[in-house]
């Protein structure tokens, strides 16, 4: 490494061929590495460039602060609400994400954690494992197909659901800022009608307005015999009213690839045995990962080439 490489910050881990590129590239600091970090920060702080952070992740203001000479935040994801846009806009910061290429990845795993739910998975296969077989009745699960599916936030993942759902002869309805009538499915502008009307409710909404969608209200309407799936953002759900929801059995059962304060996930949800849980991987497969560094290291690129990163979200 050359004494003029440039500086960047990695929040979290990427896949080794990103990784390999990187430090071929660059000067790399693993923030997630080091046991004191503001003293990595110290040394290094004013010399960063770029920070590369994952949607959840995000950069707070605070250490963005810490960071004179930053250029670009890289996120290898598509969310974007764990940024203040402003913030950086205010500072010349460019922001950049990965769309497109997790769309897949994330409709699948919403598909998974359906039929994982409701045809009670998780619970057959601790019975195996347990040797319990033939000693133990499991419940009897719910049919997947031809459910009635309702979609919060039909952007592009919400429709690659809706897709896959459809080969399930699912009938679809959806909540969201706009109605689009093209895709010929039904569009319900109250969520907790929506919620009464529909099997299961998947909530693949954008969580950048940072509001909770998924109230006790929107899950009383859902009932006992609806399900709650949620592939977003854990913020978007009340974790609170959902714990009480499942166990009051006001609700069937939940699959969650995300959570409010990750890693850390309520006890209550763990120990549920009408609970699919999975540790928010979306996004979590090889190849997709691999495209997302690829985007990461392109929006780097173009930046430090004095550039606009093709993936930007905000204008400078």
């Amino acid at each position: 490494m050359n004494n003029d490489a440039i500086d960047v910050l990695l929040t979290q881990p990427v896949p080794e061929a990103i990784d390999a590129q990187l430090v071929s590239t660059y000067r790399v600091h693993r923030l997630y590495q080091h046991d004191h970090p503001q003293q990595l920060l110290a040394e290094v702080g004013p010399r960063i460039r770029a920070v590369v952070t994952g949607g959840a992740k995000g950069l707070s203001n605070a250490l963005m602060d810490q960071l004179p000479s930053l250029e670009i935040v890289a996120i290898s994801g598509i969310g974007t609400d764990a940024v203040d846009l402003r913030h950086a806009a205010s500072r010349g910061i460019h922001v950049t994400t990965t769309p497109g290429v997790l769309t897949a990845d994330v409709a699948d795993l919403a598909m998974g954690l359906i039929i994982s739910t409701l045809r009670r998975l998780g619970e057959g296969e601790r019975l195996v494992r347990d040797g319990l077989w033939g000693t133990v009745n499991l419940p009897l699960a719910r049919k997947v197909s031809g459910i009635e599916l309702g979609i919060v936030g039909l952007g592009e993942v919400g429709k690659a659901i809706a897709r896959r759902a459809a080969a399930f002869d699912m009938r679809i309805a959806y909540n969201g800022r706009r109605e689009q009538p093209e895709t010929g499915y039904r569009y319900e502008p109250d969520l907790i009608e929506l919620a009464r009307s529909v099997d299961v409710l998947v909530v693949a909404a954008s969580a950048d307005g940072g509001r909770v969608l998924v109230t006790a209200q929107v899950l009383d309407a859902l009932g006992p015999e609806g399900y709650l799936v949620n592939v977003a953002r854990g913020k978007l759900v009340d974790e609170h009213a959902l714990v009480e929801a499942l166990r009051e059995q006001r609700i069937a059962g939940a699959g969650l690839d995300v959570f409010v304060d990750e890693p850390c996930v309520p006890p209550a949800l763990r120990d549920l045995n009408q609970v699919s849980l999975q540790p928010h991987r979306g996004s979590a497969t090889l190849q997709t990962r691999l495209a997302m560094g690829q985007m990461v290291l392109n929006n780097l690129q173009a930046c430090f080439r004095g550039e606009v990163p093709p993936n930007r979200v905000i204008d400078l």
